[in-house]
C-alpha cells in the first residue's frame, strides 16, 4: 500500500511553518507600526467636546468671521490664542444675549476668569512650533487644521506627525499661498507649484529639515 504523502511533503510542511512564523513575527512588528499611523489612533475626525458649543460652520462659513478675529495672536505669537470672553460678547452682548447655551460665557466674563477650552491639536512638549512664522510665510490655516468652516465641532484635521511636517519642510512650494489668502478656506490655485515657487522666493522661504528647527 502506497503512502498517502510523498517524502517531499515533510519539507513542504516545514517550509510552510517557517513562512507562517515569519509572517506572524513580521505582523507583530509591523502591525503596531501601521496602527499608530492610522487616523483612528491619531484621533482624527474625532470631534472634541468643549465647555461651550461653538459651531465654526456658522461663525466662519455663514458669517464669514476671519480666523484672526478670535485667534488674534496667530500673526505675532507662537500660540494662536483663544478668544477672551470679551471678544465673544462683542457680538453676543446683543445677539443671543439670553441664550442658556452662552451662560458659561457670561458667567466667565463677569467672574473675570477664562474659559478652559479642550485642546484639539496636541504636540509633544519637546516640539517647538511657532504659528506666526508659518502664517507670515504663507502657510494657510486649512493646510494644518483642515476645513474648519465645515466642522460643527472642531476635530483634528491632519496627523501632525514628524513625517507629515517634514513633507512641507522639504518642499514648501507645494503648500505656500499668498499671505492675504492664509485664512481663506476655499482658496485654490491654478498651478500650486508655479505659485509656490514664486512665493518661496518672494517670502525667502528655505527648506528646513535639521533637528534643531523643531527640537530646541
Amino acid at each position: 500500500m502506497s503512502s498517502l504523502f510523498k517524502p517531499s511533503s515533510n519539507t513542504r510542511f516545514r517550509m510552510a511553518l517557517v513562512a507562517l512564523a515569519v509572517l506572524f513575527g513580521g505582523g507583530l512588528i509591523a502591525g503596531p507600526m501601521i496602527y499608530v499611523r492610522t487616523p483612528y489612533y491619531q484621533q482624527m475626525q474625532d470631534p472634541i467636546d468643549q465647555p461651550v458649543q461653538f459651531d465654526h460652520r456658522h461663525h466662519v462659513g455663514d458669517e464669514g468671521i476671519d480666523c484672526r478675529y478670535c485667534h488674534y495672536l496667530v500673526e505675532k505669537s507662537p500660540n494662536a490664542g483663544v478668544p477672551p470672553t470679551s471678544v465673544c460678547l462683542n457680538c453676543h452682548a446683543q445677539i443671543w444675549n439670553k441664550s442658556p447655551k452662552l451662560a458659561p460665557v457670561r458667567e466667565a466674563y463677569f467672574a473675570d476668569r477664562p474659559i478652559v477650552w479642550n485642546k484639539v491639536n496636541k504636540l509633544p512638549h519637546f516640539v517647538y512650533f511657532n504659528h506666526s512664522i508659518h502664517v507670515k510665510q504663507g502657510v494657510g490655516c486649512v493646510t494644518c487644521h483642515g476645513r474648519i468652516d465645515e466642522m460643527p465641532a472642531v476635530e483634528k484635521g491632519e496627523p501632525l506627525t514628524m513625517g507629515w511636517c517634514l513633507d512641507c519642510h522639504r518642499a514648501p512650494e507645494k503648500f505656500l499661498r499668498p499671505r492675504d489668502q492664509v485664512t481663506n478656506m476655499t482658496w485654490k490655485p491654478k498651478d500650486q507649484l508655479e505659485i509656490g515657487r514664486a512665493l518661496k522666493e518672494q517670502y525667502h522661504v528655505q527648506t528646513r529639515v535639521s533637528c534643531t528647527t523643531c527640537h530646541r
